[in-house]
């Protein structure tokens, strides 16, 4: 059906934009927390360790979310859950701004962290079922590239709205923007029709066929049989042949990968300035590392569609993880700014490559669940890597041994990542 099409529609372009804003939005909660950190851990007296335990909790609410939420998108639909991801970011991270103390900080990071962690995987997804065959590798890196962009804006507004108002207006900022997206989702958005056919939901013929009709292709007489039912699907359905090798694979690069890139994410201002750059400067290492990741994540996007995925994200990786290793080796503001762009674009890129593996190796009945649980699993690692970032820097380790610390698992995840064997991946 839509795998057959050599043009994208117009339908299809509003669908992919919308995800890539959601995800502009994601990588705008995500990181509002570490471009406030600094101002919050000064205001409250936080300690660099506290303040690990605020990101990892955050992140585990973002685990809870792509495994547990995510997942019932293959039964109530993508665009149910994308809805209520956006609902529940948006208000978790406006009320941020009204946190008195640390536990209340954690609070809302929890919660705020579990639609963050399910939009990830509920947009990917529908990009992925809404992008011709030859072309989806680049539609879902470029919807996974609002990320970054997200981020590195967010940042350049934190630059200003922080020292001039106060950490809470950035709460209030990105809550605000997070919740307009609700009625754009909910006039604009379509629900994936690989979702509609091969699930089956009420009326899934006629929903099918009204957006098949408004992409002016030929409507379906009837519905196929269904090849799993989707009620009873759960993540061990996963570890079936012949996709259980393939799972395990996934699972680990994921895990590996979120360590060192959320370790990067959470620690960048803090790193900048044990790297010797100024207070006002360490925000921009930020909005540095996001700008070199969204040209990383669509560099990536167009060189697997034509030289293979699984190639692709091992030499992006091991670059990564080079440039890690000599970061210590290289002083002065402007090599430091351009270096943090450098691991941004190879960690970012190679790292969001791998949603396009997930995409690939599980079918349209099971797909929700499986991107779902390979990011859920992914942010285990995520949560560790803040936690153990923070103990190092809180016990005065060398921002060069940190970064050697996580180039190792940046590493090995590309090498993991070669022999992920599934037919649908290059």
């Amino acid at each position: 059906m839509l795998a057959e099409q050599t043009k994208i529609a117009p339908l299809q372009y509003i669908s992919v934009f919308i995800c890539f804003l959601l995800n502009m939005c994601d990588g705008m909660d995500v990181m509002v927390i570490s471009y406030t950190s600094n101002a919050i851990g000064k205001e409250w007296a936080i300690s660099a360790g506290n303040f690990g335990i605020v990101f990892s909790i955050g992140l585990l609410g973002m685990a809870l979310g792509a495994m547990l939420l995510s997942s019932k998108a293959d039964i109530f639909g993508r665009k149910p859950m994308i809805l209520l991801c956006a609902f529940l970011m948006g208000f978790s991270v406006f009320f941020t701004a009204f946190a008195q103390s640390l536990s209340q900080l954690i609070l809302f990071r929890f919660f705020s962290g579990i639609g963050i962690g399910s939009m990830l995987a509920c947009t990917s997804t529908l990009t992925a079922e809404f992008a011709p065959e030859k072309t989806k590798n680049f539609w879902v890196s470029f919807v996974m590239a609002g990320y970054p962009v997200g981020a590195a804006l967010s940042g350049l507004v934190a630059t200003k709205l922080i020292a001039s108002n106060g950490w809470q207006t950035m709460y209030y900022f990105a809550g605000t923007t997070t919740l307009l997206t609700i009625p754009i989702i909910s006039l604009f958005l379509r629900e994936s029709i690989d979702f509609l056919v091969k699930t089956q939901p009420k009326n899934a013929l006629q929903k099918a066929n009204k957006i098949l009709a408004e992409m002016r292709l030929s409507v379906l007489s009837e519905l196929p049989a269904k090849q799993i039912k989707t009620s009873n699907t759960s993540v061990s359905i996963l570890f079936v042949q012949p996709m259980k090798t393939a799972t395990i694979l996934l699972w680990t690069s994921f895990l590996l990968c979120f360590a060192a890139l959320y370790f990067l994410t959470s620690w960048i201002p803090k790193l900048a300035t044990n790297a010797g750059l100024s207070a006002s400067l360490s925000i921009y290492a930020g909005i540095f590392f996001n700008l070199g990741a969204f040209i990383g994540i669509i560099t990536q996007g167009y060189l697997s569609a034509n030289f293979g995925l699984r190639k692709v994200i091992c030499y992006f990786l091991i670059g990564t993880a080079l440039l890690m290793i000599f970061f210590g080796f290289f002083t002065g503001s402007f090599m430091t700014l351009l270096l943090f762009c450098m691991i941004g674009f190879g960690i970012q890129g190679g790292f969001i490559g791998l949603y396009a593996v997930a995409a690939r190796i599980y079918p349209t009945e099971i797909r929700g669940t499986g991107i779902g649980w390979a990011i859920g699993f992914g942010r285990l690692g995520a949560i560790f890597g803040p936690f153990i970032g923070g103990l190092l820097i809180s016990s005065g380790a060398s921002v060069h041994f940190n970064f050697i610390s996580f180039a190792i698992p940046v590493a090995v995840a590309g090498f993991v990542t070669l022999f992920i064997k599934s037919p649908n991946v290059s």
